[in-house]
């Protein structure tokens, strides 16, 4: 035992308000579980919370994330984007901006595989909409129809009203993969530069290291 190098922390992002839940943190958790050349494979963390007690105590910290955060000015407009538990972050965003009557406007695009199984928090994000909290709800499910949409295909069907958010001076957010997901986002972000923005190749990739520079442009990724 004393060979094995020790397991490295599992980072969750926070998936709720403190100004909503001033006494709970909670944790959106896919449960990793696949089977791989006919043995049963189980994410080590995953599954000892799927697997805890509603009263089983575990050790954690809290590593503060300075460059994923809501804008300071409260009017500012958001988009947030993320597949699967990287809604997590999200739902904090909007619980905090609903506490504190932030009058900026918000755009969430998630994605996920199926309506059924894999849209989480489905219930409380449409409230948000009827309460007229999300301006702007897109949804896309992967594996519901036979051609796979994902959250890049909303961005680039939506490019120009986004295009006039972030003119409008808001923050766009990236939470999930970073691998394939959030780098897709960014391709199809550098797309609507080009199609929309009139920029150039250079001119565009230009503008999106600007917009990360001024901290308008965050990514909360893991994986990659």
């Amino acid at each position: 035992m004393a060979a094995l190098s020790p397991l490295q922390p599992r980072l969750y992002s926070i998936s709720a308000s403190r100004k909503l839940y001033p006494d709970q943190a909670h944790l959106t958790v896919g449960v990793v579980r696949y089977t791989s050349y006919g043995r049963v494979r189980q994410g080590v963390c995953s599954n000892d919370l799927a697997r805890a007690g509603t009263r089983a105590t575990r050790q954690v910290f809290v590593h503060p994330q300075k460059n994923f955060r809501l804008p300071t000015d409260p009017n500012t407009p958001i988009i947030m984007v993320g597949a699967g538990t990287g809604i997590a972050p999200f739902r904090a965003f909007l619980q905090e901006r609903m506490v504190t009557g932030a009058a900026g406007k918000n755009w969430l695009i998630f994605g996920c595989r199926n309506v059924g199984d894999d849209f989480l928090y489905q219930d409380e994000l449409q409230q948000f909409q009827v309460r007229g909290l999300l301006n702007r709800f897109d949804v896309a499910f992967s594996r519901d129809q036979a051609e796979k949409i994902y959250v890049q295909h909303l961005i680039e069907k939506k490019a120009t009203k986004l295009w006039h958010w972030l003119q409008e001076g808001g923050h766009f957010y990236v939470c999930g993969d970073a691998k394939h997901m959030a780098k897709s986002v960014e391709n199809a972000l550098l797309e609507m530069a080009t199609n929309v923005g009139g920029y150039n190749n250079d001119d565009a990739r230009e503008w999106l290291a600007d917009l990360r520079e001024s901290g308008r442009y965050q990514r909360d990724v893991y994986g990659g």
